[in-house]
């Protein structure tokens, strides 16, 4: 379960991270080196997301955008200094409680 969880959180960032590199290298006109440093992140997600130990690619990517929009809020907290009103963090519990759903439900 730990590890689970860790590699969320790891592909998440990398992620998160990758595309708000290229996202200052585009928007905010940083240098070049950040988009490139971004793209080579958003590929590094896409490896440390196979990890995952469930056997279906598209419920493993639809947990990640659950788990993606929590982490968005937390990024958007911390990097952006933007603090999540109440409706954010009911939209990231509800987020949660579907991906929780989505991975450990029993099935038959």
């Amino acid at each position: 379960m730990l590890s689970v969880i860790a590699l969320f959180f790891i592909a998440g960032l990398a992620e998160i991270g990758g595309g708000y590199l290229i996202w200052l290298w585009l928007r905010e006109g940083k240098s070049a080196y950040l988009g490139l440093l971004g793209g080579i992140t958003l590929a590094l997600y896409g490896v440390i997301a196979t990890f995952q130990m469930f056997p279906s690619f598209g419920r493993v990517y639809a947990a990640y955008g659950g788990v993606f929009i929590v982490l968005s809020v937390l990024w958007g907290w911390g990097v952006d200094k933007k603090v999540p009103d109440t409706y954010d963090w009911i939209g990231a519990l509800i987020c949660i409680i579907g991906v929780s759903v989505m991975l450990f439900a029993p099935r038959s």
